[in-house]
């Protein structure tokens, strides 16, 4: 038969959201995993805040509300703190009562700086990293390295001489003709980003304000064991490359790293060298002689360096589609960069999870 709808009556519920969250959902798997991290992080924490004054929103909270916004897609903190006030999911993360009301949107803005100063974002990358290793998910011995562009917070119109120059158009939005301009960044400048630089990423594609996201990833189980942010200079896939090669743990090992052609020149090659990591890079067979050749090549564990490297396309197209990233929400290469760290982190976080289940 027909139901009938009875309308909210409920005035009063013994209900918490541990018990609404399903027992089986993913969510449950990330969260020990979060809690362990941050556990690590306590005595940063400590040295943060005064012992005396007014309590504040405290830190773990924050890093776990940045997780969640990368998690499920929220497009800002102003509208996370709108759905904090009534997903019950969100609140049990938090570790919020069902009638807490969350709080609000200028407390990222009001602590941000703190937690850049302390460099907050890249410590809880490298404690997720670290978890992932406990787990044996990393691998010391196998890599890949690949670049990307992420459009900035800031419109091409803003693109502008930095010498103040004549500008075309007035009004908030006016219309600008650049057909026929000669503009680069050595003498133009972003307005609203002066950070941000114009780049494309091919010469059939239009050029854009970008920043550069580089990442460092193992190929047992394509985790993030690295990343960063960088101005998008053109040459900095390859200098930030090795940087990061130069930062991984366990250095004095002998590694592999794959990449992609853009990697194929007699610097980069000489750079990994030098640190002990044979580079298996896809080798450019027009034009110009590859920087590698048959004594590389050779080896079996070539072919498989350049089938598992493909792998780090999945990084960034989740970070640009469920994380947020085809267009930063934030100006200037600090702030983003440490949206950047956590975004990685929350893709280490949902990889581990599916690896657990598996394991299970």
């Amino acid at each position: 038969m027909r139901g009938k709808n009875v309308g909210q009556v409920t005035m009063l519920s013994a209900l918490t959201p541990e018990q609404l969250v399903p027992q089986d959902h993913p969510i449950r798997r990330i969260k020990p995993v979060v809690e362990a991290a941050l556990h690590e992080l306590s005595p940063s924490f400590d040295a943060m805040y005064s012992e005396r004054g007014r309590v504040s929103v405290p830190p773990e909270t924050l890093l776990k509300s940045s997780l969640l916004m990368a998690l499920y897609t929220v497009r800002s903190e102003r509208q996370f703190c709108e759905r904090l006030r009534y997903d019950l999911l969100f609140k049990w993360f938090l570790d919020l009562n069902v009638e807490d009301e969350g709080f609000d949107h200028s407390t990222f803005s009001k602590n941000r700086q703190r937690l850049l100063e302390h460099e907050v974002a890249g410590q809880f990358f490298a404690a997720v990293v670290e978890q992932a290793r406990l787990r044996r998910y990393v691998s010391d011995d196998h890599f890949t390295v690949d670049g990307t562009l992420l459009e900035a917070w800031a419109s091409v119109k803003s693109f502008k001489p930095k010498d103040g120059g004549p500008s075309s158009g007035g009004g908030r939005n006016p219309d600008v003709d650049f057909h026929g301009q000669k503009r680069s960044n050595a003498t133009h400048q972003s307005t609203t980003d002066s950070e941000a630089r114009l780049a494309r990423k091919g010469n059939s594609q239009e050029a854009k304000l970008a920043y550069g996201a580089h990442v460092l990833m193992e190929n047992r189980h394509g985790l993030v064991v690295d990343m960063e942010l960088t101005a998008a200079t053109g040459y900095g896939e390859r200098e930030t490359a090795l940087v990061l090669l130069g930062r991984r743990k366990g250095r004095r090992r002998r590694a592999t790293v794959g990449a992609d052609k853009g990697y194929d020149t007699r610097d980069f090659v000489a750079g990994c060298r030098a640190q002990g990591v044979t580079p298996h890079l896809a080798r450019h067979t027009t034009k110009r002689r590859s920087a590698i050749d048959g004594r590389t090549t050779r080896h079996p564990g070539y072919a498989v360096s350049q089938r598992v490297r493909k792998r780090v396309e999945e990084i960034f197209g989740w970070t640009k589609t469920v994380g947020g990233g085809r267009k930063l929400r934030y100006v200037g290469l600090e702030r983003n960069r440490a949206w950047a760290l956590l975004t990685g982190a929350a893709y280490n976080l949902v990889r581990m999870s599916n690896l657990a289940l598996g394991a299970g």
